[in-house]
């Protein structure tokens, strides 16, 4: 009785963790300074997506304590992903979903607030290319224009960002 009890604690343990991993970010990165409200700060440049994160805390006590926006990094940067806002994409792991990066901004003035952002990601679901005769992969530009005059393009990779707010707001 003794061992089937260990191994079902064993068990649960071991699910436990599993399903933390499962939520763990890809890209693990240190504490961020707390920021003053008012004042623009650059959160995270996608440069797939050719988009520069920036937020600040707003200073009036509104429903909505922390802006985000999505600023453009080039006029000639040509993307190659596209940023969804996570709602509407309903961007989870059961969807498919790869957390890619949690941002937790401390705010300076109210120690008890902090915005959050989950950024998301989904491949692209890239088949493997043709190999021709000789063994190689050949991309020929009028096979490219056909399939996109036909509607037949491939899919592109995908990032979308959540913004939420933590802790009690301060008076």
């Amino acid at each position: 009785m003794l061992r089937l009890h260990m191994f079902l604690a064993g068990l649960l343990l071991a699910l436990a963790m599993a399903a933390a991993a499962a939520q763990s970010p890809e890209i693990q990165r240190g504490p961020i300074p707390a920021q003053v409200p008012g004042v623009l700060h650059t959160l995270r440049t996608i440069p797939e997506a050719c988009t520069r994160l920036e937020g600040r805390f707003t200073k009036a006590k509104e429903a909505s304590p922390y802006a985000l926006t999505q600023v453009r990094t080039s006029t000639r940067c040509q993307a190659r992903a596209r940023l969804l806002d996570a709602r509407k994409a309903q961007a989870s792991a059961a969807n498919g979903w790869i957390l890619n990066d949690v941002l937790r901004v401390p705010n300076a003035s109210c120690s008890g607030q902090s915005a959050v952002i989950r950024i998301w990601r989904k491949d692209a679901a890239s088949a493997t290319p043709k190999l021709d005769a000789q063994g190689r992969v050949r991309v020929y530009l009028k096979d490219g224009l056909d399939a996109a005059a036909q509607g037949q393009l491939g899919a592109v990779p995908q990032f979308a960002v959540a913004l939420g707010v933590e802790g009690r707001g301060c008076d």
